[in-house]
């Protein structure tokens, strides 16, 4: 899919991305509520316990090593965070993150699992593990429910994410209606994200509206450099241009699709000519 790899998804910047959304979210104890007292307040910072605060360090820790794609030593750090608070919800869901990187998708899923369970009510680890399911898990259907749990959640500081990795899993089961309802929700509350172009290019380039695919894809190059693409997207481009006439920069698109991913399908089907596959 198109936005898969040119948004925020679970790729490794997108895995990056909410990994450190994460930790920001927990050094502030932005996700959590106390229960002393009869009623549930939300947690602030100076609630904290030292346990916590030394857990969040850990977390922070753990975050930067996974950037740095140093996913044992991060994986011990989240060992340390766990230990010095065993209901650390987003520890869970960053060493669920790891373990996407390292393909280990079983323990990702209990990670993300055993992090809902703990704070079914967070928004990032809604959207993460809807991730999860639709890209890694191939369980898509699945994968909506907790998007527009993320989505519905008042609390969630960036429903965007969630509403573009909505669009791009519905368009990966051809419901193109869906895909694109969510797609022009998130394009009104942010017109700037690549991947929210990206994706409603590829819903109008299904529909053969070939004239508004065009539209997306200039908005896609105009707010994106061509090295930044993906070959999906690459792919689609040149196939919208010849669609719509535009095909001054071909060679720019094919020389990318040529030189970053050689052995990719997309310039697979540009070398047998298959521009409507």
């Amino acid at each position: 899919m198109i936005g898969a790899q040119a948004g925020a998804g679970m790729n490794r910047a997108g895995g990056i991305r909410m990994a450190a959304a994460l930790a920001l979210c927990l050094l502030t104890a932005c996700a959590n509520t106390s229960n002393s007292g009869s009623t549930a307040e939300l947690k602030t910072a100076s609630d904290q316990t030292q346990a916590e605060k030394r857990a969040a360090i850990r977390l922070q820790l753990a975050v930067e090593y996974y950037q740095d794609g140093k996913y044992e030593i991060a994986l011990d750090e989240i060992k340390k965070a766990i230990a010095a608070n065993g209901d650390y919800a987003d520890a869970y869901g960053v060493r669920a993150l790891i373990y996407t990187a390292m393909n280990e998708l079983p323990l990702a899923e209990e990670n993300y699992q055993h992090a809902l369970r703990l704070a079914p009510r967070n928004p990032e680890l809604a959207n993460n593990y809807g991730t999860f399911l639709c890209q890694r898990a191939n369980r898509p259907a699945e994968a909506m429910r907790h998007f527009d749990a993320a989505i519905a959640n008042p609390a969630y500081r960036t429903p965007v994410s969630a509403m573009v990795n909505a669009g791009q899993c519905s368009l990966k089961t051809n419901n193109i209606d869906a895909a694109e309802r969510y797609l022009l929700n998130a394009l009104r509350y942010n017109p700037n994200l690549p991947a929210t172009s990206a994706g409603l290019a590829r819903v109008y380039y299904e529909r053969r509206d070939y004239e508004r695919a065009g539209f997306f894809i200039h908005r896609l190059t105009d707010v994106s450099t061509l090295d930044t693409l993906s070959a999906d997207a690459l792919w689609l481009a040149i196939r919208v241009g010849r669609k719509t006439g535009e095909r001054a920069n071909e060679a720019s698109l094919l020389a990318q699709l040529r030189r970053r991913f050689p052995g990719s399908p997309e310039f697979a089907a540009y070398e047998r000519g298959a521009f409507d596959e």
